[in-house]
């Protein structure tokens, strides 16, 4: 008598998942999506635009004020707290 009720509760179990695993699918579906070639495109055109600091050897060399990577001139000896 007492394995009905645990079966039961496993199939119940089984089809929870089941039905949360396809709601996830659905929304997954739902998603927009956009195709390969605009993406890439899209890629391409801000490597393009955007200033990368850390690649020299495209952007050429760049001026101290303008790196972001640059060590602070630090002004003064000492730090006081």
């Amino acid at each position: 008598m007492m394995a009905r009720p645990q079966k039961q509760s496993m199939s119940e179990l089984k089809l929870r998942r089941l039905t949360e695993h396809n709601q996830r699918l659905r929304e997954d579906l739902d998603r927009p999506r956009v195709r390969i070639s605009e993406a890439s495109a899209s890629l391409i055109r801000y490597c393009k635009t955007t200033r990368d600091f850390l690649v020299p050897s495209v952007w050429g060399p760049l001026d101290k004020r303008e790196d972001p990577y640059a060590p602070k001139a630090q002004s003064g000896c000492c730090t006081i707290m």
